[in-house]
């Protein structure tokens, strides 16, 4: 055998020549095959999704329907989340630790405001592990009081520390926007009263209504549906067909609005508007976030989407676009952090460069990189991140159609400037939602940006706030005091009743002041000071 040190440079480019020819055939204009989509099946009751690559890792989730739009109490679903890969009834926290270790393998957990989400990145072989693994934690977990209180309560109040600006600001935007269910906070301020309703009997029972078979979907990325069916009907058994209570929650509905935190250190504003829902066919909304971008392709250069070139001008200041799609909704936003007088200059510029698409002023080179930006975004998340994985578990629970890649890159490439424009209008045109967390003296209110934040009546008799009712303050107008405006009231009141009731409330409305003349440090005798004030009048009289 030959070394690569021992061949001399004319070697090395001879070997290196079939390679090169063979790169040549396969030309420019070659462009591989987006990743084969999820393909969901049912196992023993389980809802499951598979994708097969033949690649040597896997990922396999448990994805639960357990968000924290889901939780009747807050602070649940981030309980349940660190309750994960602690003790089971069958491995201390300990081993499963060591004995992932061992496999080379990696868990975590975290949640949306749908799922929650149990994953494993492991060698393929370990499959059988790994599954066995993930049914245990979600059927066998012993929430501990120990646990709960020197691991579990820490960790929470560690991560609510650490919660910024824009997770503020983002969270309280899902306020704005939904209110209730998707409009609870993803992670609970560290405001939130949580030890009232967080504790590990409380998470106990959260965690069994949530897993049950009919709450939750296993999704594996590098892994066969043959493979995937072997173990999960053995490994899956003790989990309960269904669960004892349904977790429902009404259909989200968009109301839009305006929330102001202040908060000392960097300021954030975000401005969101309805996006695109899980399973929708809305390519337009892709590529929209993908033309206003932020997010910078090379790391010496800001770029030159349009979020880009508002930053520009204001140094120090971060803004970028995202879709966040739930199973019935969706809320397109613009993040925007950094020093509140840049912040107020991004959000005038980037509010400025959103009304510039919906008149139609995009160019076709714009376009082309909005959407080859959308066409990447979906692909790399989809191939390298977890967000495939959310997503296909995400609309299994929900019972929606998992993301079909080929498909909807094909609705990306259909995408015109027409609709673009028409996707942008109808965002200026309908409510927004603002939420400003930081110097609230100099961040903008939604009407300084010229953004609708609720709907405005046509005609004058449905505002009745623009003119308060003068009847509100009436007894301050007529000169007397708020005692003597209830006793008018009152009497007014009693001797509105019939004969009957009349007589038996008219004593309530009478009363009687009595007085005592002192004299040597002694009380005399009492009496009423009407009937006093009446003998002293026919006194006077009678002496004149």
């Amino acid at each position: 055998m030959i070394s690569r040190s021992a061949l001399t440079r004319g070697s090395q480019l001879a070997l290196r020549r079939p390679c090169a020819a063979k790169l040549a055939q396969r030309g420019y204009a070659a462009v591989a095959s987006p990743k084969a989509s999820y393909e969901p099946t049912d196992i023993a009751g389980v809802k499951v999704a598979a994708r097969d690559d033949h690649g040597p890792t896997t990922r396999l989730a448990v994805v639960a329907k357990a968000g924290t739009r889901y939780e009747p109490l807050p602070g649940l679903t981030v309980g349940l989340e660190e309750f994960a890969f602690k003790n089971t009834q069958k491995r201390s926290a300990l081993r499963i630790v060591r004995e992932a270790e061992l496999l080379g393998g990696q868990l975590t957990s975290y949640h949306t405001r749908e799922a929650l989400v149990l994953q494993a990145n492991f060698l393929r072989e370990d499959l059988p592990y790994f599954t066995e693994l993930l049914a245990e934690v979600i059927s066998q977990t012993r929430y501990t009081t120990h646990e709960f209180h020197e691991e579990v309560e820490d960790v929470i109040h560690a991560k609510q520390a650490k919660l910024g600006a824009v997770a503020v600001a983002l969270d309280a935007a899902h306020s704005a926007a939904f209110h209730s269910g998707l409009g609870a906070p993803l992670y609970p301020t560290s405001n939130t009263p949580v030890a009232s309703y967080l504790n590990e009997n409380s998470v106990a029972a959260f965690a069994e209504v949530t897993y049950s078979k009919d709450n939750i979907a296993v999704v594996a990325d590098g892994a066969s549906q043959a493979g995937l069916s072997k173990w999960i009907e053995p490994f899956f058994k003790a989990v309960p067909a269904t669960s004892p209570e349904p977790l429902s929650t009404p259909a989200s509905k968009y109301f839009g609005g305006e929330q102001r935190i202040p908060k000392t250190g960097i300021s954030a504003l975000v401005l969101a508007f309805p996006g695109a829902a899980l399973g929708a066919s809305s390519p337009e909304t892709a590529v929209l976030v993908g033309l206003l971008g932020g997010n910078s392709s090379i790391k010496w250069s800001p770029g030159f989407s349009i979020l880009s070139k508002a930053t520009a001008a204001a140094p120090g200041a971060h803004a970028q676009a995202s879709n966040y799609a739930y199973s019935d909704a969706g809320l397109l936003t613009i993040e925007i952090s950094g020093a509140p007088s840049a912040v107020r200059k991004v959000a005038e510029e980037s509010v400025k460069a959103l009304r510039s698409v919906a008149d139609g002023s995009v160019s076709k080179e714009d376009l082309v990189k909005a959407i080859a930006k959308a066409k990447f975004d979906l692909l790399s998340q989809s191939e390298t991140s977890g967000t495939g994985l959310v997503h296909a578990g995400a609309s299994l629970i929900h019972g929606v159609k998992p993301l079909q890649v080929a498909e909807t890159v094909k609705a990306l490439e259909s995408v015109t400037s027409d609709k673009l424009k028409a996707a942008a209008k109808g965002l200026l045109e309908g409510k927004a939602s603002v939420a400003a967390v930081g110097d609230l003296f100099v961040l903008p209110f939604a009407e300084d940006l010229g953004l609708k934040k609720r709907s405005h009546s046509r005609t004058a008799s449905k505002s009745p706030l623009r003119n308060p009712p003068i009847m509100t303050f009436a007894w301050k107008a007529a000169g007397i005091t708020y005692n003597r405006y209830l006793a008018v009231a009152s009497r007014v009141v009693r001797r509105s009743l019939k004969e009957e009731k009349r007589l038996a409330a008219e004593p309530r409305g009478e009363t009687e002041v009595r007085f005592a003349k002192w004299s040597g440090g002694k009380p005399g005798e009492p009496k009423n000071l009407a009937e006093a004030n009446a003998a002293d009048i026919i006194t006077r009289a009678g002496a004149a």
